[in-house]
C-alpha cells in the first residue's frame, strides 16, 4: 500500500518537478538582453582585434559552437538535456574554457560550509529560545525578545549586512573588508587556514544567522501559544504533569512539526548561496559566482547553479516527506 498508494506517485511528482524547473531555468536566461556571443565580439573589438572582412560570420559561428548556442532553441534544449545526463554542464562563458562544474565545486564548500552552520544554529536556537517565550509569553524577558525580534526580522538582509560592515571592518577594523581567506593562502585543513576562514566568514555567518533566527524566533512563538491553547495540554496541567514535561514533550514537540519542514526547505536553498550576503562581503560562494553569470549573461553557469539548487530543494522536501512520519507518528503512508 506504502509503495503503491504514495511513494511512486511521490517519486512521479519529485522527477516532473525536476524536469519542468529545469526546463525554465533553460528557457528564461535566454529572454535576457545579454548575449554572450555579441559580448565576446564587442570585447575583441575593444581590444583592438583586427578582423578580415567576412570573417565575422565564421566568428560568431565558432562561438556559438563553443557556447552550445548553435541552432534553435528547441535543438538547444535537446543538446542541454543529452550533456546533462552525461554530466556535462557545459563551459563558462565569461570564464571559458573553464567548465560550469569546476567553478561550482570550488564555490560550493564557501557556501555550504557558511550557510549550513548557520542555518541549523539559527534554526536550534531560535526554535529553542521561541518555544520558551511562546509557552511563558507574560515574562518579561519574553516581551523583551519579542520586541528585539520585530526590529530586527523586517530588516533587508544587504541594509544588515551593510551596517555590520560599516560597524566592524571600517569604523571599528576588527574584521577583514572582504574576501574568504587571507590573499595568498592555499585551502588545506591547516589551522591558520582554518582560523583564516573562520575569521572572514564571522561578519557574513552572523548577518544570516540574526536575521535567520529572528525569523524562527517569531514563527515558534507564535505556534507554541497556539499549541498551549489546546485541549490536550489544559488537560496535562490540571493533571498535575510537572511544567517542565509539559514544556518539552507535550508543546514544544508539537511545535517543532512544521519547523521541520521549514529546515529542510531551508537546507535546499544552501545550493543557490545566499546571494546578497556574498556580494556585501565579496565572499567567493554560489551566490557571488551566480551574481557574475547573471551580469556577464552566462547561460551555462546560472542553469548549473540553478539546477543544483532545484535538485537539492525538491529532494530536501522529498527526504521530510518521507521520514515526517518519525516527527509526528499521527501521521501515516498506508
Amino acid at each position: 500500500m506504502f509503495l503503491k498508494q504514495y511513494l511512486i506517485p511521490r517519486l512521479i511528482q519529485y522527477i516532473l518537478v525536476i524536469l519542468l524547473g529545469i526546463s525554465a531555468v533553460f528557457f528564461i536566461p535566454r529572454l535576457l538582453p545579454n548575449d554572450p556571443v555579441l559580448r565576446t565580439i564587442s570585447e575583441m573589438r575593444a581590444r583592438g582585434s583586427y578582423m578580415e572582412p567576412g570573417a565575422m560570420d565564421k566568428i560568431i559561428s565558432d562561438l556559438q559552437q563553443m557556447y552550445g548556442l548553435e541552432g534553435s532553441i528547441f535543438d538547444q534544449y535537446l543538446a542541454f538535456w543529452g550533456r546533462l545526463f552525461r554530466g556535462d554542464l557545459g563551459v563558462s562563458f565569461f570564464q571559458f574554457p573553464t567548465p560550469v562544474l569546476d567553478l561550482i565545486m570550488t564555490a560550493l564548500p564557501w557556501t555550504a560550509g557558511l550557510l549550513l552552520t548557520t542555518t541549523l544554529l539559527s534554526w536550534a536556537i531560535g526554535n529553542l529560545v521561541g518555544g520558551f517565550a511562546g509557552y511563558f509569553a507574560n515574562q518579561r524577558w519574553s516581551r523583551v525578545l519579542d520586541a528585539i525580534a520585530m526590529i530586527v526580522r523586517p530588516l533587508p538582509y544587504y541594509i544588515f549586512a551593510f551596517a555590520l560592515l560599516l560597524l566592524f571592518s571600517y569604523l571599528l577594523r576588527l574584521f577583514p573588508v572582504s574576501g574568504g581567506a587571507r590573499l595568498g593562502m592555499r585551502p588545506s585543513w591547516t589551522w591558520p587556514f582554518i582560523q583564516s576562514v573562520l575569521w572572514h566568514s564571522f561578519l557574513p555567518a552572523l548577518s544570516i544567522f540574526v536575521l535567520s533566527a529572528a525569523v524562527w524566533f517569531q514563527t515558534m512563538k507564535l505556534v507554541v501559544q497556539n499549541v498551549n491553547a489546546e485541549s490536550f495540554v489544559t488537560y496535562a496541567k490540571l493533571s498535575g504533569v510537572k511544567e517542565g514535561h509539559i514544556v518539552a514533550r507535550y508543546v514544544i514537540r508539537n511545535a517543532l512539526l512544521p519547523q521541520i519542514t521549514g529546515l529542510g526547505l531551508s537546507l535546499g536553498l544552501i545550493f543557490s548561496g545566499a546571494l546578497i550576503t556574498e556580494i556585501v562581503y565579496s565572499y567567493p560562494g554560489l551566490g557571488t559566482l551566480l551574481y557574475n553569470a547573471i551580469i556577464n549573461g552566462d547561460y551555462n553557469l546560472i542553469m548549473g547553479i540553478t539546477i543544483f539548487s532545484i535538485i537539492a530543494i525538491t529532494t530536501s522536501v522529498l527526504i521530510v516527506d518521507l521520514i515526517y512520519p518519525f516527527f509526528d507518528p499521527r501521521i501515516r503512508y498506508m
